[in-house]
């Protein structure tokens, strides 16, 4: 079993009417449980899955604004981004497809701009 972890966003501060709008604060951000899951929180939206159901993990980054800050789906699979800053986040593929936060499908991947994206890779272990 794991230590707990917590990882949270790096929010710039240019989009922050945004973020008001969406629900985003400096409380939100990704967490590993003690039990062994995954816990992403974005404002109004969150997903959670066992650590178990991560295949793997990249870290990307800078991207354009307008593709990493937001809630948004990928143009090039079912994944879901949850991002507060376009310099670098962590790409967090699934097993198995989590439930839709948004969108018609279920989702294969999840993009966080976490402060620490190489701490967190580091953290879940793939």
């Amino acid at each position: 079993m794991r230590p707990p972890a917590a990882f949270p966003y790096f929010l710039d501060r240019r989009w922050a009417p945004l973020f008001a709008v969406l629900g985003v604060s400096s409380n939100d951000g990704v967490d590993i449980t003690d039990d062994g899951q995954l816990r992403a929180t974005y404002g109004h939206f969150s997903i959670e899955t066992p650590l178990a159901n991560i295949d793997h993990t990249e870290v990307t980054g800078p991207h354009r604004w307008y593709t990493a800050v937001g809630v948004r789906l990928s143009f090039a699979d079912d994944g879901i981004t949850f991002g507060t800053n376009n310099k670098a986040g962590l790409c967090i593929a699934f097993k198995e497809k989590i439930p839709r936060v948004i969108g018609f499908r279920d989702h294969s991947a999840l993009w966080v701009s976490v402060a620490d994206p190489a701490g967190l890779a580091a953290a879940i272990g793939r």
